[in-house]
């Protein structure tokens, strides 16, 4: 069982910049691929990006492709989300995911991430 708890939500200003963390519980942290997703209201959850195990692949939305960089540290079983150029469309929910998974494929699909957080909230102001 995989415990996720993510911070460094907030109230930021468009052209601002955050970094999201997710904090996992448990020893087998480095064999899981991670996510983030977000969902804003009255939306379906989207998928933001996807870091492999050993942070040798990444993936990330259109939408947020070089505006975000997604990365790991399995020594302190975190992953995170450096996001930059903030617009108010990024106004969200923002969850961490993960799935036990050494592949370097990488899946944008939410059915796939068998561990969830409970969610960080991401504010944008225009």
């Amino acid at each position: 069982q995989v415990q996720l708890v993510e911070s460094g939500g907030g109230l930021v200003q468009a052209g601002g910049s955050l970094r999201l963390s997710c904090a996992a519980s448990g020893r087998t942290f480095s064999t899981y691929a991670m996510a983030w997703f977000r969902q804003a209201p009255g939306q379906e959850r989207e998928f933001v990006a996807a870091i492999s195990w050993n942070g040798g692949s990444t993936s990330y939305a259109d939408s947020v492709k070089g505006r975000s960089t997604i990365s790991r540290d399995n020594a302190k079983t975190s992953v995170y989300l450096q996001m930059s150029s903030l617009k108010p469309e990024d106004t969200a929910v923002y969850y961490c995911a993960g799935y036990r998974s050494r592949s370097p494929a990488l899946y944008s699909g939410s059915s796939y991430y068998t561990y969830w957080g409970q969610g960080t909230q991401v504010t944008v102001s225009s």
